[in-house]
């Protein structure tokens, strides 16, 4: 990545009372190519700092004024410039007062002075260039994670998303999220993350069915060298590599029972020793998990800890399947398509009528993932710049045969019908309730019992 500008060319004010002198060293920073201005008095240079310099050197001995005064005035005006103080006479204790009251460097008036205060002022200029390049990704990052910007909708489910959320960051609590496979659940960790006050350390994943039962412990609290068979060297836990930061612990459900215990205690303790050693290890880290299974019923199963579960169980957000989300298919699918024609440098494509009332229908048991693939699919059909029904591969087919895939109660079926035709029909629910043969009451209940 290319480094950024900081200004259009670096400032230097160099306030020196002898004229030779003063010219020797403006010579040496033009050549190195900076931008240069001489005073040699402390009242003309006092009254040009509205310039702003991005550093000043500064003879300690001027006749109107001493370096000292000057460096208060400084500091008064323009508090954090950097102030080089450059004297002739080597005073040990000077240098130090001068040094604590914001003088960046002191360096004596010799043969090597040119030299000196050039690398100086080259490593200023470096730590300046860094924390410029610090403030845009920090900007960058802060841009990218912002709530509406990570989660494309504007839902009154997403709204509530956004408000838990937002206690979430104003907070220390753990978090543990809820909600079928491809909903966002990671997004909206990563989300709770790098708006809270840890968003300036790390954030490590842990995909917990992904890794196999003999391994998850050591990935977890790490391990010393010879631990076990095939321990070959030190491993630092991800436990650790996320301290001072955030955890996330993803499909949190199918950690198995003896590792549950052992992570309990970890919670419990803010410890851990990593296996095979003996040294504790301190631990302030915050914990997100998420899961797609019912961990109320893990626990009647004895599948579940309860102990856990409660010491996991924080702030809880539940995230909505895609097909209660209403018009938010439309703008996630608008998303996808543009962000798949920009990354492929295709023209950009809209979607036509029947093609949205065609993803309204659909129930979208894949959730966000699915209707991603679907419009980057759809992209690539499409042989103009329009996205037509018949550009979206999805087995409507399917669409009951998806309804019934998961065991629900009457009221809960009667609520997704209910959510798929309000889709269908943009919110009308006159003609919803025509459409049913349902009073208009029964709808009004069923949305405001879901709020």
């Amino acid at each position: 990545m290319a480094r950024p500008k900081l200004s259009t060319q670096y400032k230097i004010f160099v306030v020196e009372d002898n004229t030779l002198y003063a010219q020797i060293l403006k010579k040496q920073l033009v050549d190195d190519g900076f931008n240069v201005k001489v005073f040699h008095n402390g009242r003309d240079f006092i009254a040009s700092l509205d310039e702003k310099p991005d550093v000043v050197t500064l003879d300690y001995t001027l006749p109107d004024m001493t370096g000292y005064d000057v460096l208060q005035k400084i500091q008064k005006r323009m508090p954090g410039t950097n102030v080089i103080i450059i004297s002739a006479q080597e005073n040990i204790n000077t240098s130090i007062d001068l040094m604590k009251n914001g003088a960046y460097d002191y360096i004596m008036k010799a043969p090597d002075t040119r030299e000196k205060l050039s690398n100086i002022i080259k490593n200023i200029r470096e730590k300046d260039q860094l924390k410029s390049e610090n403030i845009i990704l920090k900007d960058a990052v802060k841009e990218k994670y912002n709530f509406r910007n990570l989660i494309k909708g504007n839902s009154r489910e997403i709204d509530h998303i956004f408000d838990l959320m937002d206690k979430a960051v104003q907070t220390q609590i753990s978090v543990s999220i809820s909600g079928a496979t491809g909903t966002g659940k990671e997004l909206v960790a990563k989300g709770i993350h790098y708006n809270s006050k840890r968003k300036n350390k790390p954030f490590v994943a842990v995909n917990v069915s992904a890794i196999p039962d003999t391994l998850i412990e050591s990935e977890l609290f790490g391990h010393e060298k010879g631990a076990f068979t095939g321990a070959d060297a030190k491993k630092i836990g991800k436990f650790e590599l996320a301290n001072g930061g955030t955890l996330f612990l993803d499909e949190i459900a199918d950690l198995e029972l003896n590792l549950q215990a052992k992570l309990l205690r970890v919670l419990q303790e803010r410890e851990l020793t990593r296996l095979g050693g003996t040294d504790i290890i301190p631990l302030d880290v915050r914990i997100i998990t998420a899961t797609h299974k019912n961990l109320g019923t893990l626990i009647s199963e004895g599948k579940f800890r309860k102990d856990l579960y409660y010491r996991l169980l924080g702030l809880p957000i539940e995230l909505p399947p895609l097909r209660e989300r209403g018009n938010d298919i439309i703008l996630l699918a608008k998303h996808f398509v543009d962000e798949f024609c920009r990354e492929n440098e295709m023209e950009r494509k809209e979607i036509t009528e029947e093609a949205k009332k065609m993803l309204l229908t659909y129930h979208f048991p894949g959730n966000i993932r699915e209707l991603k693939a679907v419009m980057e699919l759809a992209c690539v059909l499409s042989n103009r710049n329009v996205i037509k029904a018949n550009h979206l591969n999805m087995n409507i087919d399917n669409n009951v045969q998806n309804l019934l895939a998961t065991e629900k109660t009457m009221d809960e079926y009667t609520n997704e019908i209910i959510h798929h035709f309000l889709n269908k029909y943009n919110q009308n629910v006159r003609l919803v309730a025509s459409k049913l043969g349902i009073g208009k009451s029964t709808i009004y209940r069923m949305l405001q019992n879901k709020n």
